[in-house]
């Protein structure tokens, strides 16, 4: 009589705040009914950090760090394949139930390091052409081509021949894009982090101390509260708010009566990112700044009034430039608006290029230029914008 095998136990999940299986399966299911109709086998995804390239964790609730490449083959049917940065030759069998790698069947190995060691750039394309080859798919998907490494993109053209590899990056986005109530309650408790840590700022900036302090002590807040990544701005100038300084540019000593320029732009609960900035002074705000308040607040409230279901981004942002302009405002040519989720910056932008319309329940982070910080996230409802998801008043916040 043959021995019975013993279930796979897996030790608990080491991760903070994890997706629920139901929304990983949610969002299976709605690719590979995406992936059936458009005839794909298989997609490839890549990402190499955590706070811009987000498809492998939208994928397996796994991040990448550091730079260094995680890269995973989604099938049409079937388990997952990872590949990530580890020993030469090593490979794990995994039945999709690992709480820390559902959904995979498959994890290969091998030491690349892309971003600073050339010779090591096609290592993960080799192991992922043996999977496609292995398993017989014949039409892949490749999502965010432009996103991936050179030589692992460039590598499996070549790995791949007489396989048809297509862009498959619209097919996922417009999933993506559009927020389950999971995620949404992600978004919530992201934005109210945000809000909390904004106020501890009012309450401990000081003259006297340095820019990159007030950074810091924001960036230990929003790590104890559950982030895992993000940018922490701040920059401070005797009369008017400054561009965003990153850390190693916050060395400017703040002095009573400066102005300054506060944006927390930092993942919570899930790996999801909203943005909060405001401009803050230590003391009393001079009628300038005020002045130029107002204005944001006209124009952040035009904008929210063009994000409605089925508007065209690309006419969003033609409109808001033409009418701007008219009233003697500068054309914006950066970037208007855009989405947010497991990247910082996420489609669908508002900008002339986007090929995407605004659809209900698309989480969209709305920041006009205009002097002084103003930048807040909102859900598009059936409507257009619902009540703004953080709570931090739109006023130049004073510190006495």
């Amino acid at each position: 009589m043959s021995a019975v095998p013993k279930p796979v136990t897996y030790p608990a999940s080491r991760m903070r705040d994890p997706i629920s299986t139901a929304e990983l399966q949610r969002r299976w299911a709605a690719t590979r009914a995406a992936m059936r109709s458009a005839g794909i086998d298989a997609i490839v995804v890549q990402s190499s950090e955590d706070w811009m390239g987000g498809y492998s964790r939208w994928l397996t609730d796994q991040p990448a760090t550091n730079a260094y490449p995680r890269s995973v083959v989604f099938p049409l049917e079937g388990l997952m394949t990872a590949c990530d940065v580890g020993d030469f030759g090593k490979s794990v069998s995994l039945d999709g139930n690992d709480p820390d790698q559902r959904g995979v069947g498959r994890r290969v190995f091998t030491p690349s390091f892309n971003g600073a060691v050339d010779f090591t750039g096609r290592y993960d394309a080799q192991l992922i052409a043996q999977e496609i080859k292995k398993n017989g798919y014949r039409n892949v998907g490749m999502v965010c081509p432009n996103g991936m490494y050179h030589g692992f993109a460039a590598g499996l053209q070549d790995l791949l021949k007489g396989i048809n590899l297509v862009n498959a990056t619209d097919l996922v986005d417009e999933i993506k894009a559009v927020k389950s109530p999971e995620e949404i309650d992600c978004l919530r408790r992201t934005a109210a982090m945000q809000d909390a840590l904004m106020a501890k700022l009012c309450g401990y900036i000081k003259p006297g101390m340095k820019e990159f302090e007030v950074s810091a002590y924001a960036q230990y807040l929003a790590n104890m509260e559950g982030s895992s990544q993000g940018l922490f701005f701040c920059s401070s100038d005797p009369k008017l708010p400054g561009p965003p300084m990153n850390r190693y540019q916050q060395t400017r000593e703040i002095q009573k009566g400066d102005v300054l320029m506060i944006l927390l732009e930092f993942n919570g609960p899930g790996g999801f990112f909203t943005e909060l900035g405001r401009t803050l002074v230590l003391g009393k705000a001079p009628q300038e700044l005020k002045d130029m308040l107002v204005k944001n607040r006209e124009a952040q409230a035009f904008d929210l009034g063009l994000l409605k279901p089925g508007a065209s981004c690309r006419e969003i942002f033609k409109h808001h430039n033409e009418v701007i302009m008219a009233q003697g405002g500068h054309e914006e040519k950066r970037i208007l608006s855009h989405g947010q989720g497991y990247e910082m910056v996420e489609r669908p932008l508002i900008r002339h290029d986007e090929s995407m319309s605004i659809r209900e329940n698309m989480h969209i982070a709305v920041h006009p230029h205009g002097g002084v910080q103003l930048i807040d996230n909102y859900l598009i409802g059936p409507d257009g914008p619902g009540e703004c998801l953080h709570r931090t008043p739109k006023e130049i916040l004073e510190i006495s």
